[in-house]
């Protein structure tokens, strides 16, 4: 479902309002970890509010994954899944996401259509 027209403006919609939302959440959450005795705060009360990761960990973490990096083969991105160019269509025949019903239809009939003919062998006909 949730494939509509409509739906996906709304999505498009409550996407924006995140993006405009975004630095005012931001503040708000700096003011209220900021209001503790002398600005001083709990990790209890933060852990409420935000997820915390002391900053070794998250240096750590960033250190392993550039290690990482260099044994792989020059960096080239994997794709979760392999989807033909002509037909859009991936392993498992399903069409991406982004395409309505209506355009996953006109490229199914297409391919339909295409099927049954057979293509005349060049060279010399006898």
């Amino acid at each position: 479902m949730a494939k509509s027209l409509r739906s996906k403006w709304k999505r498009k919609m409550r996407a924006e309002k995140r993006k405009k939302n975004a630095p005012k959440e931001l503040t708000r959450l700096k003011s209220t970890l900021g209001q503790g005795a002398n600005g001083e705060i709990t990790m209890k009360d933060v852990a409420e509010i935000a997820t915390v990761v002391p900053a070794r960990k998250l240096k750590e973490k960033v250190q392993d994954e550039e290690m990482k990096g260099e044994d792989d083969d020059l960096g080239k991105m994997e794709m979760d899944s392999k989807r033909s160019k002509k037909t859009l269509l991936n392993e498992h025949g399903q069409y991406p996401k982004w395409m309505s019903q209506r355009q996953a239809r006109k490229l199914k009939s297409k391919r339909k259509a295409t099927k049954g003919k057979h293509k005349p062998k060049k060279g010399v006909a006898w």
